[in-house]
């Protein structure tokens, strides 16, 4: 597990952190997991800061779930405002999810954002689960494709094909991956035509086993496999898929709602027209809300032959809240600010590379950044080690990030999108002088 809290370790705890873990394993089970090697405890949340219950202050580097902000007002209200008024499900006429599918659908581009649907879950596990069950009932396959890293949901169907959750939970037998394209090891000028080789390769297999592709899904910054935003990769990948009759899914639950900077959907960066989308995790702004968008050929046969219902996807709060976040990153500039964060970020951190040797590479998009740590930088060989200490020394600093990848090597920052120049200087200033401190 990648940035996860051994219970080993609790002996070395305070006290209170002992009762308060060990009640916790003893209410909720050996499965739930927690951050770091001292865990944080939460009480309050407002803007990009946390707050325990002795009042400490952290800085929230790592949050994408709340992408403007905790507890935002328009969004509290919005919720609030819905809640008191009416919540119930989709099978009657409401208003409400219609403005927002009306809004939403556009930014898509594309065929999806002229002619296309969306259809409203409750999490990205929902979305990507419902988007493969259509692609494999358009296609009459069953084949999928992914990254080998990925991470699209922790439903059956989806955990399925999301190695990240190790290898203890198996994955489906029609399920394939294919590398991640790694700029740091290899020409970012053929990143593509490898990527596209691979899949064309891996889709024959599929086909000779009896199971053919239904879909390759991919999230356009590769998230779990290390964080990868070179944009001429996927436009290759998703030609060869459609060769070889699958669907492409574009899965926007990490790179969308502007968190790239310089687009709206991560896909758009590559210049795909996806037949799939999905997104989740930041729509509502902390309200469990997500949704599949997609061409209408590519749903018909689905909306013919079988139905969708789903009790609280697209409920008047969860909708209440997905229209008021989006409300907020429109009015509030956060695609541009987090262009602006994001580029200050990196290219402090760049500065900081040429002093110290263990950043092999600095990547990303937005507020999406990936620092790679290594051991030796003539070889790139990943140091899993250092990008621990280096996040668990941040988090005694009350400074909160991750690390992702396949070697846990990767510094994973992903902070909400109303991330300020303030914020910018404590996140560089402490990190600077844990790199320091090695």
């Amino acid at each position: 597990m990648v940035n996860a809290f051994d219970p080993a370790s609790l002996a070395a705890l305070a006290p209170e952190e002992q009762a308060a873990i060990e009640r916790r394993i003893r209410l909720l089970g050996p499965a739930y997991r927690l951050f770091y090697q001292t865990p944080v405890q939460v009480s309050e949340g407002r803007g990009t800061r946390l707050f325990d219950r002795q009042g400490q202050e952290y800085l929230d580097a790592y949050n994408n779930v709340v992408s403007v902000g905790h507890a935002h007002p328009r969004v509290v209200e919005a919720v609030q405002r819905q809640m008191s008024t009416l919540c119930t499900h989709t099978r009657y006429i409401q208003d409400g999810i219609l403005d927002f599918a009306e809004q939403i659908l556009p930014t898509l581009g594309g065929t999806i954002g002229a002619s296309g649907h969306i259809m409203f879950t409750c999490t990205g596990s929902e979305a990507n689960d419902l988007a493969t069950r259509i692609a494999m009932h358009k296609t009459g396959r069953r084949g999928i494709i992914v990254t080998r890293e990925a991470y699209h949901g922790n439903s059956y169907l989806t955990a399925g094909y999301s190695p990240s959750l190790g290898t203890s939970s198996p994955l489906g037998t029609w399920v394939r991956r294919v590398n991640a394209p790694d700029s740091y090891r290899h020409d970012p000028a053929e990143l593509g035509r490898r990527m596209a080789a691979e899949v064309t390769a891996t889709a024959a297999e599929l086909a000779r086993q009896g199971d053919g592709l239904a879909a390759f899904i991919a999230d356009s910054l590769f998230s779990s496999d290390g964080v990868y935003d070179n944009p001429a990769v996927l436009g290759p990948v998703a030609e060869a898929v459609r060769a070889a009759g699958g669907l492409f899914i574009a899965d926007e639950v990490q790179s969308g709602f502007g968190r790239s900077g310089d687009k709206m959907w991560g896909f758009q960066r590559h210049g795909l027209d996806p037949d799939i989308v999905t997104m989740g995790k930041p729509m509502g702004n902390g309200y469990p809300v997500a949704a599949v968008a997609l061409k209408h050929d590519v749903v018909a046969a689905f909306g013919r032959d079988t139905r969708y219902f789903n009790t609280f996807g697209g409920n008047g709060v969860a909708i209440a809240a997905a229209h008021a976040t989006f409300d907020v990153l429109r009015d509030e500039g956060l695609q541009e600010n987090a262009r602006l964060r994001g580029e200050q970020i990196r290219s402090a951190i760049q500065q900081l590379a040429s002093r110290f040797d263990k950043i092999g590479d600095v990547r990303g998009a937005g507020l999406y950044i990936g620092v790679e740590m290594v051991s030796d930088p003539e070889a790139k060989t990943p140091d899993a080690d250092e990008a621990t200490r280096i996040v668990n020394a941040l988090r005694e600093r009350r400074v909160l990030i991750s690390a992702t990848g396949p070697d846990a090597n990767v510094l994973k920052i992903r902070p909400p999108l109303v991330f300020s120049e303030a914020d910018v200087d404590w996140l560089l200033n402490d990190l600077e002088a844990v790199l320091a401190s090695a």
